[in-house]
């Protein structure tokens, strides 16, 4: 995949008109694109056709198949859309390690799209000559991009632009009444946009049929009181993690997958596959994104042994759904996090996940936080936290806390059918106090372990004994 995409670098007019300028030489010398390379343009807002436009460069990048596909939000938040049906099965078939390069902000994990491993952000410029070479493993010094209509080698240095050549462009492009005509908001300049319905009144009307927005359970038995502190007994885990997990390996992001529990529900829902968009787009439906947390493709759960995906063991009684014959059964039931957490809702089991160095790090995604609280996880145990995933857990009323000792992570990462108690909380808690964490494995000795309550300041125990920032806030507005 190529993409020039971003709301950021493609409101850059330089860089914008540099790649423009790049195509042009490009089809000038004959050069194309090679047929498995999926491209696109996508700006952040309309004026960059204008810079296009202005300068006649649009056509060059469309000969490349760099046609604009829309303004917004498209490749580097996981709507990239589906590969050519016969290269997706052979890069399955074939562990091909595909790639993406773009001029986006994002390269996490199966975000730009399932099929694809690695993910390099760059300059759009760079985007159309990693394109026209088709490989990522291509040393601009020395390989050329391809050859010109009489077969000579041409060299990214043949064609990248001059300073001088993308200072003219931006002073073609310099034309501030397009500005004003395409920033002004009124309904005639966009009829599609005017004509959504939108129901008016000062509280929401909820549709219940809407696969879009729903009215999220955060505030089931609110009550205005702060919460009655008690231990945690008895808890499974969900989740037995490594280092370095991010948060849009634990959060719902990018394309929705037909096979998943969130694309299982659009489809009883009545969702075609082709409609069923992305995460981001049905962020305002807890249904999706809860059934989408923890079920990124590259997520890597230790347990269930050598499985990529949204998979754990469930301990219990109740019939949960096999979702993978390729999943090898373990001790315990294989399942989809999704339902495994809902079986144990409807047990009365309590629910912890364990986490290595650096747990939640990446960008402050807060469905890490709402999905992780929605599947019924009353706490996070890891070596270390990443500092914006840790307030946030505190922000959604889910207790954060680190081993005392990381080794005592080795100790309990491969006891994936043990239960858990966290100990001297009913007392009450205090920032950075030590508790118990009681490890009780299936056929051994229980045995304690130290760990930190990661509720680092007095504010931070307020949020947290309101049940979440949100129960804070509106008993705060109420009082």
């Amino acid at each position: 995949i190529a993409a020039i995409t971003s709301c950021t670098n493609t409101s850059n007019p330089g860089l914008m008109l540099a790649a423009g300028l790049l195509a042009k030489k490009a089809v000038e010398r004959g050069l194309k694109v090679p047929p498995h390379v999926k491209t696109s343009i996508a700006p952040g807002s309309r004026i960059a056709s204008d810079y296009f436009a202005a300068n006649r460069l649009q056509e060059s990048l469309d000969a490349l198949g760099f046609e604009t596909v829309g303004y917004g939000c498209t490749t580097c938040i996981g709507n990239s859309g589906p590969l050519n049906p016969e290269l997706e099965q052979a890069v399955r078939d074939n562990d091909i390690v595909a790639a993406s390069v773009l001029s986006g902000n994002r390269n996490f994990e199966a975000r730009i799209h399932a099929s694809i491993k690695t993910n390099f952000l760059m300059s759009p410029p760079l985007v159309v000559a990693f394109a026209l070479a088709g490989r990522v493993d291509i040393d601009f010094q020395t390989e050329p991009l391809g050859t010109d209509r009489s077969g000579n080698p041409v060299f990214l240095k043949d064609l990248w632009p001059s300073s001088g050549e993308i200072a003219e462009a931006v002073a073609r492009s310099r034309n501030p009444e397009a500005y004003r005509e395409l920033y002004t908001i009124t309904p005639d300049k966009n009829p599609r946009w005017a004509a959504v319905y939108a129901p008016e009144g000062s509280v929401f009307q909820w549709n219940e049929h809407s696969t879009y927005i729903q009215d999220p359970p955060f505030f089931s038995g609110f009550n205005g009181q702060p919460r009655t502190l008690a231990d945690i007994t008895d808890a499974r885990p969900l989740g037995i993690f490594g280092d370095s997990v991010t948060t849009d390996h634990i959060s719902p992001a990018g394309a929705i997958r037909e096979t998943g529990p969130a694309g299982l529900y659009l489809q009883g829902m009545g969702v075609d596959r082709k409609d069923f968009n992305s995460f981001g787009s049905r962020r305002g439906n807890d249904r999706v994104m809860t059934r989408g947390t923890f079920a990124n493709v590259r997520i890597k759960n230790l347990m269930v042994d050598g499985t990529e995906g949204g998979y754990t063991l469930y301990f219990g009684n109740r019939a949960v759904p096999a979702p993978d014959k390729a999943i090898t059964p373990a001790a315990g039931t294989p399942a989809f996090i999704y339902d495994a957490a809902m079986a144990y809702t409807q047990d009365g089991v309590p629910l912890i996940v364990i986490g290595g160095e650096d747990y939640g790090m990446g960008s402050s995604r807060d469905w890490a936080a709402k999905g992780t609280n929605l599947l019924g996880v009353k706490a996070v145990i890891t070596k270390s936290f990443e500092r914006i995933h840790r307030s946030n857990l505190i922000g959604m009323g889910v207790l954060p806390l680190n081993f005392a000792d990381k080794a005592d992570y080795d100790r309990i990462a491969p006891l994936k059918d043990a239960t858990f108690s966290i100990l001297g909380l009913n007392n009450g808690i205090a920032p950075r106090q030590k508790v118990t964490l009681r490890v009780q494995p299936a056929d051994a000795e229980a045995f304690d372990v130290p760990v930190i309550v990661r509720i680092d300041t007095p504010i931070e125990k307020e949020y947290y004994l309101a049940g979440g920032i949100l129960q804070y806030v509106l008993t705060q507005i109420l009082k």
